[in-house]
C-alpha cells in the first residue's frame, strides 16, 4: 500500500512537470504568437499608413490633373476669346478703312404713322435720288403704331431699315382739349432720335416726315450744309424747307438764308445738337418748342430759298391747317444744284451779318400806308419797316406771306428782317424797327 502511494506521488509530480513543462511551451508559443501578430499588425498599420500616403498623392495628382484640365478649358476659352477679339479687331480696321471713304453724311428717317399711301409715295420720291448715294444716306422708316398697312408697306423695301415704336403708356394732356396726337408724335420723335444716334451711333439725321417728296439735289444740299453744320456752332439745324416758299415768292434755286427761326419739315440735325435737345425734350408740340429762344439760344437755322422738299399731307394730325394757302402752293426745286461747287463760306458766323446787310443796304426803302402798292412799281430790291407785330401781320396779309409769329420772331426772320421775291427776281424786305441797327446799317 505504501509502496503504490510512492508510486501515485510520483506520477503526480511527472504529470505536474509534464502540465509545468506544457504550460511553459503554450506561454512561449503564445508569446511568439503574440510577437508575430504584433508585427503583423505594425506591418499592417505601416502599410495602411504607406496607402493612406499613396492615396493621398493619387489624391493630390488628381487634384493637380483636374486643375490642369480647368487651366487648359480656361486657356483655350482666352485663346478663343483672343482669336475673336483679333478678328474683331481686323474687322473694324477694315470697317474704319471703309468708313474712310463709305463714312455716312447722315441717316435719314421718314417718320411715319398710319398713312400707308403717303409714305409709298415718300419712298419712291426719296428712292429716286437715294439710290445713288445709299451708303451716305442709309434710309430708315419709323412708325409709331401698329398700323398693319404702313407696316407691311414698308418691310416691302429692301433698301431702308424698318423701325417701330409701341408705346402704349396712357397719354395725359395738360390742357383741357388738346390733341393727343401732337403728344404721341413727340414721344416717337424722341425715341426715333435716341435710337439712331445713340443705338446706332450716327453723327447726323435728317428727318422727314411720310408726306414729303424730295428736290433732285436734296442729297447734295445736306452733304454741302453738314461742314457748315459741324463747324459753325451757331448752327442749331439744317433745313430744306422755306415757309414763304410758295411760287410767286421765290425764284433762286441757288439762294441760301439763315434764320432765327426753325423751319422743320425735311431737317438735319447733329448729335451734339441732340445730346443737348434728348434729356429736355418737350411732351409735345416739338416744334413749337424748338422755336422757343429759351431752347434755341441765340442759335440759328440754314434753309433755301426754294424748297427742297413738297409737304403734300392735306390729311393728317394738324387736319389740313393752312395747306391750300401756304403748303400746296410751295415750289420744290427741280433744278439740280452742283453745291459740291459753291463755297458756302459766307453762311458762317462771322460772314453772314455783314453778306445779308448788304442785301438789305442796297434795297430801296418805301414808306406809307401804301407801301406794298409802292413795292409793285419799284425795279429792284425793297424794303418796308413794320413797328410792331400787328403792323407785320398788317403788310404780310396785303402780300399773302405767313403772318405767324413764335415768340417774338416772325416766320423765316433773321433779325427781325424776312425777305421773299415779289414779282420775281425782286425781293422785299420786310424790316423791323431795331433791325438795322442790329445788322450794323446807319
Amino acid at each position: 500500500m505504501p509502496k503504490f502511494l510512492c508510486d501515485v506521488r510520483v506520477l503526480l509530480v511527472v504529470a505536474a512537470i509534464a502540465f509545468i513543462y506544457l504550460q511553459l511551451r503554450l506561454f512561449a508559443t503564445q508569446s511568439e504568437y503574440a510577437e508575430r501578430i504584433a508585427a503583423a499588425v505594425e506591418a499592417e498599420n505601416h502599410c495602411t499608413s504607406q496607402m493612406r500616403s499613396l492615396i493621398d498623392q493619387i489624391s493630390m495628382q488628381q487634384g493637380r490633373i483636374v486643375a490642369l484640365e480647368e487651366q487648359k478649358k480656361l486657356q483655350d476659352l482666352e485663346c478663343g476669346q483672343l482669336r475673336t477679339l483679333v478678328q474683331e479687331l481686323e474687322r473694324k480696321g477694315l470697317q474704319r478703312l471703309i468708313d474712310k471713304v463709305q463714312e455716312p453724311v447722315a441717316a435719314i428717317v421718314i417718320m411715319a404713322c398710319n398713312r400707308a399711301d403717303y409714305l409709298e409715295r415718300t419712298i419712291k420720291s426719296v428712292l429716286k435720288y437715294q439710290s445713288s448715294v445709299a451708303s451716305k444716306y442709309p434710309l430708315f422708316v419709323s412708325q409709331d403704331g401698329a398700323d398693319p398697312s404702313v407696316r407691311s408697306k414698308a418691310l416691302s423695301y429692301d433698301q431702308l431699315a424698318y423701325m417701330q415704336h409701341l408705346d402704349n403708356e396712357p397719354v395725359k394732356t395738360e390742357r383741357p382739349g388738346e390733341l393727343i396726337a401732337y403728344y404721341k408724335i413727340a414721344r416717337h420723335y424722341k425715341w426715333a432720335l435716341d435710337e439712331l444716334f445713340y443705338k446706332n451711333n450716327f453723327s447726323r439725321v435728317i428727318i422727314l416726315e411720310d408726306d414729303m417728296e424730295i428736290a433732285p439735289d436734296f442729297f447734295d444740299y445736306f452733304e454741302a450744309a453738314a461742314a457748315l453744320l459741324d463747324n459753325d456752332k451757331s448752327i442749331m439745324a439744317v433745313s430744306s424747307w422755306n415757309d414763304n416758299g410758295q411760287k410767286q415768292f421765290v425764284h433762286d434755286p441757288y439762294t441760301l438764308y439763315r434764320s432765327d427761326f426753325f423751319p422743320g419739315l425735311g431737317w438735319m440735325l447733329s448729335k451734339s445738337i441732340w445730346d443737348e435737345l434728348s434729356p429736355k425734350w418737350p411732351k409735345a408740340y416739338w416744334d413749337d418748342w424748338l422755336r422757343l429762344k429759351e431752347n434755341h439760344k441765340g442759335r440759328q437755322f440754314i434753309h433755301p430759298e426754294v424748297c427742297r422738299t413738297y409737304n403734300f399731307g392735306e390729311h393728317g394730325s394738324s387736319f389740313g391747317q393752312f395747306f391750300k394757302q401756304y403748303l400746296e402752293p410751295i415750289k420744290l426745286n427741280d433744278v439740280r444744284v452742283d453745291w459740291k461747287s459753291i463755297d458756302l463760306s459766307f453762311l458762317r458766323e462771322d460772314k453772314y451779318p455783314r453778306h445779308f446787310a448788304d442785301m438789305v443796304k442796297n434795297a430801296k426803302p418805301v414808306y406809307g400806308a401804301d407801301a406794298v402798292l409802292k413795292a409793285y412799281n419799284i425795279d429792284g430790291d425793297v424794303r418796308i419797316q413794320y413797328r410792331d407785330q400787328a403792323d407785320f401781320e398788317r403788310i404780310a396779309r396785303q402780300f399773302g406771306i405767313f403772318e405767324e409769329w413764335k415768340d417774338g420772331i416772325p416766320r423765316t426772320a433773321y433779325k427781325g428782317v424776312v425777305v421773299f421775291r415779289y414779282q420775281t427776281p425782286r425781293r422785299i424786305f420786310l424790316v423791323a424797327s431795331d433791325s438795322l441797327r442790329q445788322l450794323g446799317i446807319d
